[in-house]
């Protein structure tokens, strides 16, 4: 029975309750009344249940779908205002003992090529961010125990955080890697990463045992509960995601919000960030070997149904997506984005050779990062370096609780203005910086709070001035 306090995965996961949602949402996918109703609910920005949710996804009232975009679109603005946190992915090995059937990683593919990055080595790639300019990175690794083991994760991010270089440093580390023990957690919280994020790639138990054969992965359960063992490790800022594609989208909606829905009734928190990434083409991979790809207008349809259904999560989307995808579902949720990404093992600080292939995917948006920054901001975003709130200790239910009253606008948008600030002076193109510059003498005037304001003006004329590092 669906039982979203239990710790059983196929108890807060559970496959009758997702098929029950699936034929209530479809029967009730032209009930105008129902729907109505849940928007109305919706506008209260406390949130839906996963069945509601399903309702909006599934609805065929275009009259009623164009109140959801709309509704979408201001709770994005109420909760997170008009700024894009960047962040990169570092890859720091390919080696995987997993047989994913969908991922190039897996065991079986003997003409990937296979690295692992030194700590020389990685000292040279986070060097490279941080001329793009860059503050935040999420590592990434395959799950091999002998060649990826929890030290060398751990030695990889004091390495990280120890790098200064001019004015650049990494000021957060997130952290995707495979499922782990409570005590490995624990060490990851101790080394002081961000966030934890895991995808959960299927939530459909049956698809996920025969997408993952081989490997630890094999298990469902264990892999599923592991963000209830993250957070008993004290790591209170996880984020959660489906790999679109694998499954029927609307099976995996329903499992992403129930999952949601675990975390906030186990743990009083839900998830800090979800992500929305598709299957793409990948060495070893054909995504059209998988039936069932969604299309943008879907993808659009999916970001907005999560933002409305979980308003204060972050939600992420990577370079998997075009810059015209990026530009539609970043109005609808979308808050965090990666910008001059590299999916290979290392390629930052000199691009991979041709006859190597270490890539997970296949990046569809190649521009540089200025390129992003520039683009983001004509676009009317506040292009985010901030990491304050992490480094503060407002993680988990403090920033959660920051997040649901509001106040983020007195705290956040100016840390955003500020970082962007230090990036225009330190790395911004000269067209980039111009566009900056107006960009912030307009936000600044936005912050609610006058002592915020003054304070905000007066630390971005020190920033002018040589100094760094300022945050609310």
């Amino acid at each position: 029975m669906y039982n979203p306090k239990s710790m059983t995965a196929e108890e807060f996961i559970d496959h009758e309750e997702i098929m029950d949602t699936l034929a209530y949402a479809e029967e009730n996918r032209e009930n105008a009344g129902l729907i109505q109703q849940i928007i109305d609910k919706a506008k209260e920005r406390k949130g839906l249940s996963h069945r509601e949710a399903m309702v909006l996804l599934d609805c065929r009232i275009e009259e009623k779908n164009q109140q959801i975009y709309a509704l979408a679109e201001q709770i994005k603005k109420d909760f997170y205002g008009n700024r894009i946190v960047m962040f990169a992915p570092l890859y720091l090995s390919n080696y995987c003992v997993n047989g994913c059937v969908y991922c190039p990683y897996h065991i079986k593919n003997k003409h990937i090529t296979r690295k692992k990055l030194t700590q020389e080595e990685i000292r040279k790639e986070v060097i490279a961010l941080q001329d793009m300019g860059h503050k935040r990175l999420a590592l990434e690794t395959g799950e091999d125990p002998v060649n990826n083991p929890i030290e060398y994760v751990l030695e990889s991010i004091k390495t990280i955080y120890s790098i200064k270089h001019k004015n650049g440093a990494i000021r957060r580390v997130n952290v995707n890697i495979a499922a782990t023990t409570v005590e490995n957690y624990r060490k990851l919280k101790e080394a002081g990463i961000g966030t934890y994020i895991l995808f959960q790639e299927t939530y459909h138990k049956e698809s996920y045992e025969k997408l993952h054969p081989t490997g630890p992965k094999h298990n469902y359960a264990y892999h599923t509960e592991a963000m209830d063992r993250a957070m008993e490790g004290g790591i209170d800022d996880v984020g959660i995601g489906v790999l679109f594609g694998l499954e029927l989208y609307r099976y995996e909606f329903a499992g992403l919000l129930m999952h949601a829905e675990h975390l906030e009734a186990v743990h009083g928190v839900g998830p800090h960030t979800i992500s929305v990434p598709r299957i793409r083409r990948a060495d070893d991979i054909d995504p059209d070997s998988f039936d069932n790809g969604i299309d943008d207008d879907t993808f659009a349809k999916l970001v907005a149904c999560i933002r409305i259904a979980v308003p204060y999560t972050g939600m992420i989307v990577s370079t998997r997506e075009s810059q015209k995808c990026r530009e539609r579902v970043l109005r609808l949720g979308i808050s965090q984005i990666s910008g001059g990404s590299r999916t290979s093992v290392g390629g930052y600080n000199e691009p991979e050779p041709e006859e190597e292939n270490s890539a997970q995917f296949d990046v569809s948006d190649n521009r540089s990062l200025d390129e992003v920054v520039n683009w983001l901001m004509r676009l009317g975003y506040i292009p985010s370096f901030c990491t304050a709130c992490y480094r503060e200790g407002r993680t988990g239910d403090r920033f959660m609780s920051l997040c649901k009253s509001g106040q983020i606008q007195n705290c956040c948008h100016p840390n955003a203005l500020m970082t962007l600030k230090e990036y225009l002076i330190d790395y911004a193109s000269e067209d980039t910086r111009r566009i900056g510059e107006e960009l912030i003498a307009r936000e600044i005037e936005q912050v609610p709070r006058e002592k915020i304001r003054e304070i905000a003006k007066r630390n971005l004329a020190q920033i002018e001035q040589g100094k760094r590092d300022f945050r609310f």
